[in-house]
């Protein structure tokens, strides 16, 4: 189940429509920090179906003078996911990241490696009608067992430890999940990078094939995963906010 439902993602199904005004002033996304060093609603952290193996650990922290979010992974998985409902997207996504460590073991081309530091999702509700009759079989499947939201297409900006800056590819376990390669090894690790997306010019270039139209945003996620591996890592996310 994990190379469908898992490497999907799921998002709460219980979010009210977002207004294109506050998505435009930057205020659709809630900050990670809470009363405490948990991650405050609404995000929330998501795993495999009945998952036994130990969760990717996800905690709020200052870092060189960020309210930060710290990602490790360690034989885990998991996803720290924000719920969204906007029915016309636009605009960007903008964060800022750093790696300190990097699982030197992982590759996105193989199932055994695909590991990831760290990664931030768009999630996207594609018309069922518009995929691939065998992907839409299985997404019907997968929604028919939860009452969460299954995307039918994510887009993860990822910082990968080999695979090249500028690399588009799929998963190696589903199609419906496809990576675009931001950074790419040591060159950067310990400091913080700032990056900018065009999130409907970054789904039209990977399912423009599909949807000649942008479908309603249903999540943003932020994850790390060193299952297959067994490794580990460590990254922290920060100012994550849709904008303009």
């Amino acid at each position: 189940m994990r190379h469908l439902l898992a490497v999907l993602l799921t998002a709460s199904a219980a979010c009210a429509p977002v207004h294109a005004a506050d998505a435009e002033a930057g205020t659709v996304l809630r900050p990670f920090a809470g009363s405490g060093s948990a991650p405050a609603a609404p995000w929330r952290v998501v795993g495999l179906p009945n998952q036994s193996k130990p969760f990717t650990r996800f905690s709020v922290t200052e870092l060189d003078g960020h309210k930060a979010l710290k990602v490790e992974a360690d034989s885990s998985y998991g996803n720290l996911i924000h719920p969204l409902r906007i029915e016309h997207p636009s605009g960007h996504l903008a964060w800022q990241w750093r790696v300190d460590d990097l699982n030197d073991a992982s590759d996105l081309t193989t199932r055994a490696g695909e590991d990831i530091a760290i990664k931030v999702c768009v999630m996207w509700d594609v018309p069922l009608e518009l995929v691939p009759f065998v992907d839409r079989q299985a997404l019907r499947f997968l929604r028919s067992r939860t009452e969460d939201a299954v995307p039918a297409a994510t887009v993860c900006y990822v910082w990968d430890a080999h695979v090249a800056v500028g690399t588009h590819l799929d998963s190696p376990y589903t199609r419906r999940l496809r990576y675009i390669v931001l950074r790419s090894g040591a060159e950067h690790l310990h400091r913080w990078t700032a990056e900018r997306r065009d999130i409907t010019a970054d789904f039209m270039k990977l399912f423009g094939n599909e949807a000649k139209e942008i479908p309603p945003l249903i999540g943003i996620a932020i994850g790390a995963d060193a299952d297959n591996t067994h490794g580990h890592s460590l990254a922290h996310a920060a100012d994550v906010v849709l904008a303009p």
